[in-house]
Order: C-alpha cells, then sequence, then structure tokens
C-alpha cells in the first residue's frame, strides 16, 4: 500500500487546464496556451501585431486637376492655356462670320424690297437695316455663346474642337444667367485695352477678366 501511495506521487501531475480556443490542456503554470497562444487568463488577449501604413501613390505633377466635378471617366483637365483659347475664339469668329453673311444678305434683300415697294428714301432704309443689323449680329451672338456655353456639352462650336469646357469654380455646368453675364463681361475685357484678356496666363487659374466676374473656369479635357 505504502509503495502504490509513493507510485501514484512520483508521476507527473496531469494538467488541470484546457485551451478555450483550441482545447489543447496547458499546465497551471503557463499563462498562454502552447499550441495558439490564446490567453488562459481571463480578460488577457495577445496584442494584434500592427498593420503597416500604407502610403497614397504621389499625385502627377504634370495634370493640374482643379474641380473633381470636371472629371470624367478616361479624362483629367487642366486649365486651359491662352493658345488653346485663342484658337478657339478664332474658330467661333469664323462661325459668326458665316452667321453674320446670313443675316447681313438677309437684310440686304430686306432693305431692297422696302424700298421697291414703299418708295422710301434708300438712305433712310439702309440706316434701319444696319441698326436692325447689329441689333440681330448682337443678339445672335449673345444667344450663340450663352446657349451652348450652359447647355450639356458647356462649350461653343470652337471649344468643342479644341475640347474646351467653360465650368463654375467647382468644376459644374454653369446657368443660362452665369453665361450671359460672362458673355456681355467680354466687353470690359476689350474696353481695358484687351488687358481683361491679356492677364489670362498670369492668373492662378488661368481666368481672364470677363472669367473672374463671371466666377468661372475654362478647362481642357486632356487624356489620363
Amino acid at each position: 500500500m505504502a509503495l502504490s501511495a509513493r507510485k501514484s506521487c512520483s508521476e507527473p501531475r496531469e494538467p488541470f487546464m484546457f485551451c478555450p480556443q483550441c482545447g489543447s490542456p496547458n499546465d497551471d503554470a503557463h499563462a498562454f496556451c502552447r499550441q495558439c497562444g490564446a490567453s488562459l487568463r481571463r480578460g488577457e488577449t495577445p496584442a494584434p501585431a500592427a498593420a503597416p501604413p500604407v502610403s497614397a501613390p504621389p499625385p502627377d505633377p504634370a495634370v493640374t486637376t482643379p474641380p473633381p466635378a470636371a472629371q470624367t471617366a478616361g479624362q483629367a483637365t487642366r486649365y486651359a492655356n491662352f493658345g488653346w483659347r485663342l484658337l478657339a475664339f478664332i474658330l467661333d469668329a469664323i462661325v459668326a462670320g458665316i452667321v453674320g453673311a446670313l443675316i447681313g444678305g438677309m437684310l440686304g434683300a430686306m432693305s431692297y424690297l422696302v424700298g421697291v415697294v414703299t418708295g422710301a428714301d434708300d438712305n433712310v432704309v439702309s440706316d434701319v437695316i444696319d441698326l436692325l443689323g447689329i441689333l440681330a449680329g448682337t443678339v445672335a451672338g449673345w444667344l450663340y455663346e450663352a446657349l451652348l456655353v450652359s447647355s450639356s456639352y458647356q462649350a461653343t462650336l470652337g471649344k468643342m474642337a479644341v475640347g474646351i469646357v467653360v465650368t463654375d469654380l467647382q468644376g459644374r455646368r454653369i446657368s443660362f444667367l452665369r453665361a450671359t453675364g460672362r458673355y456681355f463681361g467680354k466687353i470690359v475685357s476689350g474696353m481695358t485695352l484687351m488687358i481683361g484678356y491679356l492677364i489670362q496666363p498670369f492668373t492662378p487659374k488661368r481666368q481672364a477678366l470677363h472669367d473672374i466676374m463671371a466666377g468661372c473656369l475654362v478647362l481642357r479635357k486632356v487624356p489620363r
């Protein structure tokens, strides 16, 4: 009997705790499971390893992206420079010349018919027709620019040809009223000995005077 008692004392003690995570047996002196590393003490968990910080790629300095609302799939935007704007102006002037020639021809025919029918003095009829021509040209130029710039195209025909759009300061489509203010603001830019146009390359957002007055940006879309 005494021999069996000594034999039982010499045998290794059975572990007293099972891991709550994986179920492996562990000695009571262990603080963490020898199999999975889970804490055997209540309220203690091993600290997770910190994830390395992820740094964003640096922006491409070659492309200026002023307003996010102006971005489209596969395209970025830059402030349109003076050369592209001048080219668009020339193309629009050609369109305006063609329209003006058509209006002038119609008014000339009208002047001839009025003189024949009424027998009025040719000079009086000519003066009236000239006045109507100036008025019609002004209205046609205003509607041509204001309607197209405030449309979903955001550009006149000349601007469309070179990939230029007119937006507000957040890159959004402008209203007809703002497009009208920008159009007539060009008169102020021209009255300042064209300085209102010439300051465009030197302003931070490449705005001419009439762009600043109307709160507009002129952007050129380029491939990404």
